[in-house]
């Protein structure tokens, strides 16, 4: 989705950010690299995938976006998961346009009610784009109740959010003595509450990908171009690396591993003595658990799965970077690290 430009006027260039918001696991990360083109967010069908901000850029004609995918908002249960909701409560004040992303495959439930009621509080005046995921994992009219409901979910929470300011409204005016404003009639018609749009897509078959980056761009300010063209991540590479590294080992494992699990590398260096036209870098990495029976399961039977995980972050990293790799993995224990503040800060939380 990268097209020049130049030939767009400034005062018709449209540029900004948005977010990707929702349960874990509703398709964020993999909705984020089909609009950039580009594998940028690792994906995985284990819940909490994503644990940090990742910023993707998609270039177009008429305006640039900056997608932010964040980490699904749950309620937490450890210090992790409390400070992952925390990464994505201060991400949605600082946007343009916000995206609710709500699975096609799975029934509006308590889950998306709690995230759209927190977006509904933190969205202020921007707009909030529902986008309904894996448009094609079910049939047409089964589609057609999901659309029906995410609008009506829309309309009930944008409401209850609208009645809440306006009470607040009228307790502060009550508080200073201002009869006047008491008295006032609502500033929010709440027959007019709900999504600013709401738009099925499919990042798997590319089902509705362009129309809704057209959608995002129109909603976005007026602005020359936030980054440079062809830039399509501002994220790290030593990050993404990491990721990558986390995304393989993620793959065939027991349910309760994803969430024990991570990464960090330790060192990434320009290999000497190699030819200038065929270089390699020595990336040194440790996959940190938090039990010896999950180390167990990361390692497998004489380090086979280790291998594998190398082999696969190996020809993803290559592939990220241009280069030969060489990729070492360590495989260690920190006892409790998602509940423990000084280990979570040396893990990058």
């Amino acid at each position: 989705m990268s097209d020049d430009h130049q030939d767009t006027p400034d005062h018709q260039f449209r540029a900004g950010f948005a977010v990707f918001v929702g349960r874990p696991n509703v398709g964020k990360s993999t909705l984020t690299n089909a609009l950039v083109g580009r594998k940028v967010a690792i994906t995985s069908n284990r819940p909490q995938t994503t644990r940090h901000t990742i910023r993707g850029i998609v270039h177009r004609q008429d305006g640039q976006l900056i997608l932010v995918d964040t980490p699904g908002l749950h309620r937490p249960r450890t210090l992790l998961g409390q400070r992952l909701n925390d990464v994505v409560a201060e991400t949605l004040g600082e946007v343009d346009v916000i995206g609710l992303c709500i699975p096609a495959d799975q029934k509006v439930g308590p889950g998306d009610r709690y995230i759209a009621q927190q977006v509904a509080a933190a969205a202020g005046r921007n707009p909030v784009v529902a986008i309904v995921t894996k448009a094609d994992s079910v049939p047409r009219d089964k589609l057609a109740e999901q659309l029906v409901a995410v609008t009506e979910l829309g309309r009930e929470v944008m409401a209850e959010e609208q009645a809440q300011r306006e009470q607040r409204r009228r307790r502060r005016a009550a508080s200073s003595s201002n009869v006047a404003s008491v008295n006032e009639k609502p500033r929010a018609d709440q027959s007019e509450a709900g999504w600013s749009d709401v738009i099925p897509v499919s990042a798997k078959d590319g089902f509705q990908v362009e129309e809704l980056a057209s959608l995002l761009v129109s909603l976005m300010p007026e602005s020359p171009p936030l980054y440079p063209d062809g830039e399509l991540t501002d994220e790290p590479e030593i990050t993404m690396m990491a990721e990558l590294i986390r995304e393989a080992a993620l793959e065939g494992v027991r349910d309760e591993l994803p969430h024990s699990l991570a990464v960090v590398v330790d060192e990434a260096s320009e290999r000497e003595g190699r030819p200038e036209n065929n270089p390699m870098l020595d990336v040194h990495a440790s996959l940190f658990v938090e039990r010896p029976s999950q180390k167990a399961i990361v390692i497998g039977k004489g380090g086979s799965r280790l291998r594998e995980i190398g082999t696969k972050a190996r020809t993803q990293i290559e592939a990220l970077l241009g280069t030969k790799v060489y990729l070492d993995l360590h495989v260690k224990v920190a006892k409790e690290w998602q509940r423990d503040p000084k280990q979570l800060s040396r893990l990058g939380f």
